[in-house]
Formats: structure tokens, C-alpha cells, sequence
């Protein structure tokens, strides 16, 4: 005789008269007294972040949420005017758009920061420790080609207003771990290696304070974007309101400089 399939979750189910999440009820125990921050961490890590962890959680959803008319604001906008009938659409195209150059440097900043950590002999426990840590990992990216995920930014050249705040609210909630210490030490010696400058981009920042909260490697993207998602609604409450998109397809539409190909 064949065994009845099973399908394992942890996060929630329902009966007929009940809601359970993460082994709560919903509506005796989480509703009310569990903030959104702070059931988004626990549905991500299934566990309650402690009082500081969720401050730097939260902190990292807020800096996330919105940087003006990026193109991910933009899809979404101009999908909502060709398909006002579909918020739900014109919201997943902004989500889409999150990619290499727009939120997604906040996941590969976590996972090029716990690469290098993995493979070091020892964690270092001084800041000249991290520095020579730093030294090295920029100067094994630099002959590979490749660049330090985070380190720049195409705005903020002198500086990311987000990324002292970070740090300071890590610091202070003692969530500062190894990702950030290890960051931190690539922004004072960059220059050394790299005879350049470079600010360090708040939303890398943002990837190695998550994976301080040891949060899992694989979701770094989707907090991004779980921060984008707010951001991208209020854009569509305003292009409800005051609509943009028809100017932005008419600006372009009428400015074609049309240059077919040669036969």
C-alpha cells in the first residue's frame, strides 16, 4: 500500500476555525502584538529577532523602499498606464526589475562578504587585522577583473547618506558583526589598493548588516525587494493620482530618432 504524500511547512495552515503561523494563532497571538518588521523576520529566519536585530531589520527595509524615479518606479508606472486594470501587474514589473544594478547589490554584497569570511584561517579581532583582510580581498578582486559588490556608487559619489547611519544603529544595537567589519575595512582601503575613492553604497551596507542577523544568504534579494514593494505601491497610488506615465511614453514616442538598418 502506498503512504499518503506529505507537503512540510513550518510557516502557517488553517482549519475551519483557526489561523496558525509559525506555530502561533494568528489571531489571539501575532494580530495586534507582532509588528510587520518584525513577523517578516520571523517568517524569513523562523525566529523573533531580538529588540536590536529588528531595529537594523527594519532600518534596512526603510533604506530600501524608495530612491525616487529609478527604473523599477518607472516599469511600474508605465505598466499601470497601459493596464490600469492591473495593479497586481504593474507592481510585479517593478518588482522584476530588481536586478545586478538596481537592489540586487544588497544580496551580492552579502554573499561576496561571507565568501571572503568562509575562507579565512581566523576571524580577525583587530581593525588592523580587518584591514589586512580588507587588503587582500580587493586586491584578489582587482586582478580577477571583477569588481567589489557595493563599493561606488552612481549618485552618491562623496559619500551614501545611508551608510554612517547603518553602521552607527549596528554598532549601537550590537549587530555589528564580521560581514560589516569586514566592509568597513574595504572602505578605509580601497583607495590603497585601488587609487580611487569610492563611497560605499548604503544598499551593500544593507546586505552585510542582514547577513550579520545571520539572516539566510538566499533571501538577501527578496528583503530588497520586500522594501521595494512599499516604495513601488505608493509610486501607484500617486500614478493613480497624479499620472505620469502617458507623459513618459509620449516623451520618448515623440522623441524617436528613428535609423532603420541598412538592406
Amino acid at each position: 500500500m502506498t503512504s499518503e504524500q506529505k507537503y512540510q511547512t513550518g510557516i502557517g495552515t488553517s482549519t475551519a476555525d483557526s489561523i496558525t503561523l509559525l506555530g502561533k494563532d494568528l489571531a489571539s497571538e501575532i494580530l495586534g502584538k507582532v509588528s510587520f518588521g518584525e513577523l517578516a523576520f520571523w517568517l524569513i529566519s523562523k525566529r523573533k529577532p531580538t529588540k536590536g536585530e529588528l531595529i537594523i531589520f527594519e532600518a534596512v527595509l526603510a533604506s530600501l523602499a524608495d530612491h525616487g524615479f529609478t527604473p523599477t518606479a518607472i516599469a511600474a508606472r508605465l505598466t499601470y498606464s497601459s493596464a490600469p486594470d492591473s495593479l497586481q501587474g504593474a507592481l510585479a514589473s517593478g518588482l522584476l526589475g530588481g536586478g545586478s544594478r538596481f537592489l540586487g547589490v544588497t544580496e551580492d554584497c552579502a554573499k561576496f562578504l561571507n565568501h571572503h569570511i568562509k575562507s579565512l584561517p581566523q576571524i580577525p579581532t583587530t581593525v588592523e587585522d580587518w584591514d589586512q583582510v580588507a587588503r587582500d580581498v580587493i586586491a584578489k578582486t582587482k586582478d580577477s577583473g571583477k569588481f567589489v559588490p557595493g563599493l561606488g556608487h552612481p549618485v552618491h559619489k562623496n559619500g551614501d547618506p545611508r551608510t554612517p547611519v547603518l553602521m552607527s544603529l549596528a554598532k549601537q544595537n550590537s549587530t555589528f558583526g564580521n560581514h560589516l567589519s569586514l566592509f568597513e575595512a574595504i572602505g578605509r582601503m580601497h583607495p590603497e589598493i585601488l587609487k580611487k575613492n569610492l563611497p560605499l553604497n548604503g544598499a551593500g551596507v544593507c546586505g552585510a548588516a542582514l547577513a550579520d542577523l545571520d539572516l539566510p544568504l538566499g533571501a538577501m534579494r527578496g528583503v530588497a525587494l520586500l522594501a521595494r514593494c512599499a516604495g513601488l505601491l505608493g509610486h501607484l497610488v500617486e500614478e493613480q493620482e497624479n499620472p505620469i506615465g502617458i507623459d513618459v511614453y509620449m516623451a520618448v514616442d515623440r522623441n524617436i530618432d528613428y535609423q532603420p538598418p541598412s538592406i
